[in-house]
């Protein structure tokens, strides 16, 4: 049996047009001989009236003391509205369909609630559901506990779903539509010249997610990646056959030689402060001190650079205020930079190549752009830039690395 998961998001579900656009990719997909297994979101986006953000808007509305077991209960609902619309769709079209949630399609998780953690899938119901030639439908974004509680994934977690059933069923592949056609190299919204890519490695992807681009959900790639199930990004709204996401291998083999572009994409993260705390005379243990302080009061950090006198390291600008308090309680007098954005140039060609970092901050001093801290890895150079260089900087940096030009 050749299985094919297929997800179709929010955005791809809220209009009877745009939902017989989905039914048009699951009835060629059965043409060409797969057996399906559909996952869905819940329809729209805050302010549709199903959309996830929209039903815990009715929570604020009453009370907002609604315990997260029970948020749980809430949210899921939008899932289930989309999975019985669809179904029915799908059932008028002659086709023999089956709902499930993501409890009754065999996704156990822990029970932590709001944020659930997948501990094994159970495929058999759907196996044996596919078998008898029915479409199965599964709720995205949702498993079960052990005692049989409702739990969602967090955000990003119909995308999780999918790449976990994909592995679980192991299917040939898994398809993520969406409004967008592919991964390109930049956001197309503020980079005209931003291309689709054919291919990208499943490391380049995760590093792109995790650095901005909200195409894909990091956690789904990983869980994709540990069995190279490759994953399709396409657009509902059309047959073009997106971006394969898939091993560096699987990649070359694709293109036919090896690929030996230097930079993948341009990421970027804006809304962030950067805070520099300076270690007391004699004082060793500013480092641990200061983030203990921050795990313990669930602020989130990143671009964290430690060196003998102090720390630097950036949070969301909405919590800036909480973690200068905290600071100033422990009697340090952080220095802030405001208003900052973090640019991520990834490429999986980078690694070993010298003169990358040399044609970023020629580039950048070229804009008159201030950088203001930078990392790197194998795969990702980061940088540090005022928020009000942001765009500049992207547009400029994806000219430099030429990828509005290399054939993708």
């Amino acid at each position: 049996m050749r299985i094919l998961v297929q997800k179709f998001g929010g955005s791809s579900l809220t209009t009877a047009e745009k939902r017989e656009r989905a039914a048009q990719h699951i009835q060629k997909a059965l043409e060409q001989g797969y057996s399906v297994c559909v996952v869905v979101s819940a329809m729209g986006r805050k302010g549709d009236p199903y959309a996830t953000d929209t039903l815990l808007d009715l929570i604020k509305e009453n009370g907002n003391a609604l315990g997260k077991r029970e948020t749980d209960m809430l949210m899921s609902c939008g899932e289930v509205i989309s999975a019985a619309t669809m179904a029915s769709m799908l059932n008028a079209k002659g086709l023999n369909t089956i709902v499930l949630t993501g409890g009754q399609a065999g996704i156990l998780t822990n029970d932590d609630y709001t944020n659930a953690q997948i501990v094994t899938i159970n495929p058999q119901r759907i196996l044996r559901e596919l078998e008898q030639g029915k479409v199965v439908i599964v709720t995205g974004f949702q498993g079960r506990t052990t005692e049989w509680d409702t739990t969602t994934l967090g955000r990003g977690g119909s995308d999780t779903s999918a790449t976990a059933l994909g592995v679980a069923l192991r299917a040939e592949m898994v398809d993520i539509f969406t409004d967008v056609n592919g991964i390109m190299t930049a956001d197309p919204r503020i980079v005209e010249e931003a291309r689709s890519l054919s291919t990208i490695t499943y490391t380049e992807i995760c590093n792109m997610a995790y650095q901005g681009a909200k195409v894909l959900h990091p956690r789904a790639v990983e869980i994709a990646m540990q069995t190279n199930t490759p994953i399709r990004v396409r657009s509902t709204f059309s047959d073009d056959e997106g971006t394969l996401v898939t091993s560096v291998a699987e990649a070359n083999r694709i293109a036919g030689e090896v690929n030996d572009r230097l930079i993948t994409g341009i990421a970027h993260v804006s809304n962030l402060t950067q805070i520099k705390v300076m270690a007391k005379e004699g004082e060793y243990d500013l480092q641990m001190q200061v983030f203990k302080a921050m795990a313990e009061n669930e602020i989130s950090v990143d671009f964290i650079n430690v060196n003998p006198i102090g720390v630097a390291y950036t949070v969301h600008d909405e919590v800036v205020e909480k973690a200068v308090d905290i600071l100033h309680g422990m009697g340090y007098e952080p220095l802030l930079a405001r208003h900052c954005a973090k640019v991520s140039i990834i490429g999986a060609g980078m690694a070993g190549v010298p003169g990358v970092m040399a044609r970023i901050v020629e580039t950048l001093t070229r804009e008159d752009i201030q950088i203001l801290q930078s990392a790197d890895s194998h795969t990702t150079i980061w940088v540090l830039v005022r928020e009000v260089d942001m765009v500049r900087a992207v547009r400029a940096l994806h000219k430099t690395f030429d990828l509005d030009k290399v054939q993708f």
